[in-house]
């Protein structure tokens, strides 16, 4: 309800401590270029669960709307953004998605509390804070929320907050229709899956040990949805290798690349080892996965994760991915190379704000160094998955089109007609390229992952 009444500013030893943590995540987001989990992770030690879950909602909200919170606050404010002061838009930001779509506090405790921390966290602006929040109350959200349409890609890009050149990329591949649709799932909570680990139990002997509901999937055996929270990492059963955290959309990747016992498989840019200990696993641990990556230090965790899953046939070797291999081809590669990761805004508050339009262009040509490279290790006869966690033509469809123009030995197979799971897979591009798999959040509820299957004659 709103309160037309003078807001006393509380002290700041009352202000709740959910939302200084928020107001301190945000302002290590977006001034310091934090990752907004590693801020929340640092700043949210010695929060009880209570006030942890409401800081992050708060602060993983406030970064995700950003593009329609600042709409608001310069038409409230009647100035732009980008002249206020850091820790006065920081408050402003925090207070007015409280407002907007939360709802659940007292108005004058959202405002109270975000004009003290504008007051004690730098010189001046608490007034402009308590002014631009108390109208905020007045108008109501259902007032101001009811005044954003989405009938453009502009007009929706403001709306769902995204870019504005997401949004456009979106409405051409998409139509308008599945681009509202995506960018409105994009702001809602992301679920979270656990992968099964087969050398060590089946998905209906981890659902009983599990201490929390979860839920099947009917295209994945080996996957659970979790129904409730869970702390991972504080479990036996992860300590035992029993699952992994995984997203289904991920899953379907090792499904599609098929290994069997006995094969030699290469995953490129294999780190932090999801997909190469899946595959081990769909191999009953016969055979060999080389796993490969570049980084030192996350190489060392890629094997951590395979002594971790049991999966003793993962043999990880520190190397560029791009650089063309000599020795034995493999009867099966994945390359699922660095991305823009726009298939999971969902899970990943402020990635959309740090991807550029540039730099997809930029990845891309890593992308297709490292498909060559991967292509190369490819025995005759054998098969190649590439796969993305991300939805643009530029790293998908465009760049399987161009390898194929140049690679006359390899041709695309059929995903929807090769492998059961993705039989009942619609496509929801417009100039799709056929038989290839583009997961969709809002109708599968996973990341969304573009995924091609080619085989080398």
């Amino acid at each position: 309800m709103a309160h037309d009444g003078p807001v006393a500013p509380a002290p700041a030893n009352t202000i709740a401590p959910a939302r200084a943590c928020a107001y301190t995540v945000l302002r290590r987001v977006f001034e310091g270029g934090a990752y907004a989990d590693q801020a929340l992770h640092a700043e949210s030690r010695g929060l009880d669960p209570r006030d942890r879950a409401l800081a992050m909602r708060l602060a993983y909200g406030a970064v995700q709307r950003r593009g329609t919170l600042d709409h608001f606050i310069e038409q409230l404010a009647d100035r732009p953004v980008d002249g206020l002061d850091a820790h006065v838009l920081a408050a402003l930001r925090l207070g007015l998605y409280e407002l907007l779509y939360l709802r659940g506090a007292p108005d004058y405790a959202v405002v109270g509390d975000c004009v003290e921390l504008s007051k004690t966290h730098g010189r001046g602006g608490h007034g402009l804070v308590n002014a631009v929040l108390r109208r905020a109350a007045r108008e109501g959200a259902p007032a101001l929320l009811s005044s954003l349409s989405d009938g453009t890609p502009q007009d929706a890009a403001v709306m769902h907050s995204h870019p504005v050149w997401i949004a456009r990329m979106w409405w051409d591949l998409l139509g308008a229709q599945r681009a509202r649709e995506l960018m409105a799932a994009d702001n809602e909570p992301s679920e979270l899956a656990l992968r099964a680990n087969t050398l060590v139990n089946d998905a209906q002997a981890l659902a009983a040990a599990l201490p929390v509901s979860t839920r099947a999937d009917q295209r994945l055996d080996e996957a659970l949805i979790l129904q409730e929270p869970f702390d991972m990492h504080g479990s036996e059963l992860w300590r035992a290798g029993a699952f992994i955290a995984q997203s289904r959309a991920a899953m379907h990747v090792s499904r599609a690349l098929a290994p069997v016992p006995g094969e030699r498989v290469l995953d490129l840019c294999a780190a932090p080892g999801n997909k190469s200990t899946h595959l081990a696993a769909l191999m009953d641990g016969e055979g060999e996965v080389i796993a490969v990556e570049r980084n030192p230090r996350r190489a060392g965790s890629l094997a951590r994760n395979a002594l971790r899953m049991k999966a003793r046939n993962v043999h990880v070797e520190v190397a560029d991915a791009a650089e063309p291999r000599s020795g034995a081809r493999f009867d099966r590669v994945l390359v699922d190379p660095p991305c823009s990761g726009l298939g999971t805004l969902q899970m990943r508050a402020d990635l959309r704000w740090r991807v550029s339009e540039e730099a997809v262009a930029a990845m891309a040509g890593t992308q297709a160094r490292i498909l060559a490279a991967g292509a190369g290790s490819v025995r005759p006869g054998g098969v190649l998955v590439y796969s993305t966690c991300t939805i643009s033509p530029t790293e998908n469809e465009r760049l399987i089109t161009a390898f194929l123009d140049s690679n006359a030995d390899f041709s695309l197979e059929d995903l929807t007609s090769a492998l059961p799971e993705f039989a009942a897979a619609e496509t929801v591009r417009s100039g799709s390229l056929p038989g290839t798999l583009l997961t969709f959040p809002p109708r599968d509820g996973t990341a969304g992952f573009f995924i091609s299957r080619l085989r080398r004659s």
